[in-house]
């Protein structure tokens, strides 16, 4: 028999093989067994060397053509078996979406989130609007620019987190109201809401928390209109009957400064553990803007006053909600977590 010959009903017989190949492995054998260093395509060409020149090169063409089908055909059959595996594998494991699920865990907002979404909605609709600041912050803006010392125990290590380039993980958002003022004139109207840090844990403090403050500066801002404000809020959050008393205070950034109380929540004002039967639970601090926080941000004092106040939102969640360990609010207890599926 001729080399041509040979080489054709190699052809026939590998093609007849492939088509009938029941799986990869299988073309694996057929591809070893035709196209293999000790294949029947090799094996033919070992021959070539008997040959003349001119049929050495026709034969040589004939076989790298043969050859070339071969490995094309094992290559689309190959592509079938896989497509054909991944067929297999999408239909074992269709699932039916129009059956109804078996289990079914409704969530719920944090409270944490929801007594953000509830203060901020609540200043919202007295005309304030929301600012937003970087937690990593210039210690002139969380410390300088507010008119605190260099000395004030608020920049001490245990208190603040320093970083080694000089910022700050900002210990209040007070500097949001800072860059709002640097790159806004008055009349400003807004709310700060955030996270922020302190080096404090225990149960009722938390190295972060959630922080509001806000900020209204105008002509002609009064102490009556900060304690009207502040009444509307404290009510709409605790209603219409809570107790609310103002006492005096200190805070650097404001002049006259004062911290608000409200009748406990727990024993109505009457005395009890959580309030240390005093019938007051302590919410916030607020206070006129000093003058000097005008100067720093290039606002004219003698023509604008304003006011500022600022509070914790865990606390106010825990108030709210009767909450006696805030480090509850973090550990993602589904058990904690469930009593709230009714808040929003």
């Amino acid at each position: 028999m001729s080399l041509r010959r040979e080489i054709e009903s190699l052809e026939k017989e590998a093609n007849e093989l492939i088509k009938n190949a029941d799986s990869i492995e299988s073309l694996s054998s057929i591809k070893v067994k035709f196209l293999g260093k000790k294949g029947k395509l090799k094996s033919i060409l070992k021959s070539l060397g008997k040959l003349s020149p001119e049929e050495r090169k026709e034969i040589g063409q004939l076989a790298n053509k043969v050859k070339e089908e071969i490995e094309n055909l094992l290559r689309k059959k190959e592509q079938f078996f896989r497509e054909k595996a991944i067929q297999e594998e999408l239909k074992k494991d269709r699932v039916d979406i129009t059956l109804p699920p078996s289990w079914i865990e409704v969530g719920s907002a944090h409270p944490v989130v929801s007594t953000l979404v509830e203060i901020s909605q609540l200043f919202i609709s007295m005309g304030f609007s929301v600012a937003e600041g970087p937690e990593v912050e210039k210690e002139e803006y969380n410390f300088d620019m507010l008119n605190i010392p260099k000395d004030h125990p608020a920049r001490d290590m245990q208190d603040t987190f320093f970083l080694n380039n000089g910022m700050v993980l900002r210990t209040h958002t007070s500097p949001v109201q800072i860059r709002t003022m640097l790159k806004q004139k008055p009349p400003i109207a807004v709310i700060a809401p955030g996270r922020v840090y302190r080096k404090d844990a225990d149960p009722t403090h938390s190295p972060m928390f959630h922080q509001i403050e806000g900020l209204l500066v105008d002509e002609n801002i009064t102490f009556r209109d900060l304690k009207g404000t502040l009444k509307i809020f404290l009510e709409g959050i605790f209603g219409k009957d809570i107790g609310i008393r103002f006492r005096p205070s200190y805070f650097p950034f404001t002049e006259p400064s004062a911290e608000v109380d409200i009748s406990c929540t727990v024993c109505g004002g009457t005395g009890c553990r959580v309030c240390k039967d005093t019938g007051w639970l302590e919410i916030l601090g607020c206070g006129m803007v000093d003058p000097n926080v005008f100067e720093a941000v290039g606002i004219d004092p003698e023509k604008y006053t304003g006011f500022a106040f600022g509070l914790g939102i865990e606390r106010i969640a825990m108030l709210k909600y009767k909450i006696n360990d805030i480090r509850l609010l973090f550990e993602n207890d589904m058990r904690f977590n469930h009593q709230f599926k009714g808040i929003r």
